[in-house]
């Protein structure tokens, strides 16, 4: 099966559970993929030999999020995520290589390694510890029916 090039992203039913951008994604200028009202910005900085940014930082203000996105980078191996419905249905396997970065928006998911791989992981914090973050929800490993 080929892979997708480029970026995608992942829907079911109206809710978009992931975004992938895929190692071969080449953008002319800074793209970032996610709306702007998004709770994690997902996007690709592209600039030509000579580009400068000012000196800057970004203000602090407080923000209110109720959902918790978290995105992987692939740095080396091979890795597969499982896309799940919110009945625990298996919606998609997306098999990400180095280079690969998916953002995992909505819905339940879980990891497969195929390869010894390590990804950066970066989620909104502050982390409130496993027992309180993490919720392990019985799946079906079969596509549901449309």
């Amino acid at each position: 099966m080929s892979r997708p090039s480029g970026y995608e992203t992942i829907e079911y039913h109206g809710t978009k559970y992931a975004e992938v951008i895929w190692a071969d994604t080449r953008v002319a200028h800074t793209t970032f993929f996610s709306p702007a009202e998004s709770s994690f910005q997902f996007g690709l900085l592209a600039h030509k030999a000579g580009h400068q940014e000012p000196a800057h930082y970004h203000r602090e203000f407080e923000r209110s999020i109720s959902d918790l996105q978290q995105m992987f980078v692939v740095q080396r191996g091979v890795v597969v995520v499982e896309l799940y419905s919110d009945d625990g249905d298996l919606l998609r396997e997306v098999t990400l290589k180095a280079g690969d970065a998916i953002v995992l928006i909505h819905g339940v998911h879980a990891l497969r390694v195929l390869e010894d791989m390590q990804c950066i992981s970066v989620k909104q914090g502050p982390f409130m510890g496993t027992e309180f973050d993490k919720v392990e929800v019985p799946v079906r490993k079969s596509p549901p029916s449309e």
